[in-house]
């Protein structure tokens, strides 16, 4: 049975990963902190970590992603998305008026994780523009002090599966400011896994460093991929951490690492005098509400 990091249960990253596995038996390990869940695979407590990475609304979660480059060395497996569908959560009887409907204006802080609140920013100013703004390390996180701290007026923004594992009400539903809100997850861990269903596509993920005072290296890396007709579905540049005004590039490849294309294309880039280091080559899966593994 394959053994699995992840935020804690009632998470998006719960959501998701039951989403993807199905009804393959896992052993789901929770861990409070991100840091903790890349951990317990680079230390052999679990076999894999579930690492939420980019976002339809905001885009590339940073922490995740320097992690994944700078503090690990865990190769990619998998990658999936699946839906945030973020809630307001809450003990519902702390804020009824006496219509019987939500009184928001009661509420004086809602608690989630920084990702998940930039998500609700329209009804949060709409809604509770009074309420305080606290950022915890997931939405699980947050529900469960809103459940620790009764009468405060506190309330959480996170998923339904949350609110139910604290015993807590969803007061509004899909609060987040666009419908099409994916998150893009990976699962990294040392070997490779083999799902029931068919996937969608094939990616590889690498980073490259240009080497100093060379005119136009960007460029050329560019078209290296170019004239081979490789597409690139992402590319962004991140600080490597080392000098100011050094960085790196993550790039998406919709290519099997061993093709010869893509091959060719990583020698014709290092000849340039640049860092290439491969992330992972896997299998992408796309939403679908009734995926079935």
């Amino acid at each position: 049975m394959k053994r699995i990091a992840l935020l804690p249960e009632g998470s998006v990253s719960h959501e998701a990963v039951l989403h993807l596995f199905g009804d393959e038996p896992v052993e789901l390990q929770y861990y409070k902190l991100i840091s903790d869940v890349f951990l317990a695979t680079a230390q052999g407590k679990s076999d894999y970590s579930v690492i939420p990475i980019e976002n339809t609304i905001e885009g590339s979660v940073s922490l995740h992603m320097d992690w994944l480059v700078n503090e690990v060395d865990i190769p990619m497996q998998v990658e999936w998305v699946y839906p945030s569908i973020q809630n307001l959560i809450g003990d519902r009887e702390q804020f009824l008026s006496e219509s019987g409907d939500i009184d928001y204006s009661r509420i004086t802080k809602i608690i989630s994780h920084p990702v998940a609140s930039a998500q609700c920013q329209q009804f949060i100013r709409k809604r509770a523009p009074q309420a305080e703004i606290e950022n915890v390390g997931s939405t699980t996180e947050a529900v469960r002090i809103v459940k620790n701290n009764p009468g405060n007026g506190w309330a959480a923004i996170g998923t339904a599966l949350g609110a139910a594992t604290h015993g807590l009400d969803v007061m509004s539903e899909r609060v987040t400011d666009h419908d099409n809100n994916f998150t893009r997850f990976v699962l990294i861990g040392p070997d490779l896994v083999k799902l029931k269903r068919q996937n969608n596509a094939l990616k590889t993920s690498i980073t490259v460093t240009l080497p100093e005072d060379f005119p136009g290296a960007l460029h050329q890396v560019l078209s290296t991929f170019a004239w081979r007709r490789l597409n690139l579905s992402r590319i962004e540049s991140r600080p490597t951490k080392k000098k100011l005004g050094n960085y790196y590039f993550y790039i998406d490849i919709l290519e099997e690492v061993n093709t010869v294309l893509l091959q060719a294309a990583i020698l014709e880039i290092e000849a340039l005098g640049c860092q290439v280091r491969v992330l992972g080559s896997y299998p992408t899966y796309t939403y679908e509400k009734n995926m079935q593994m």
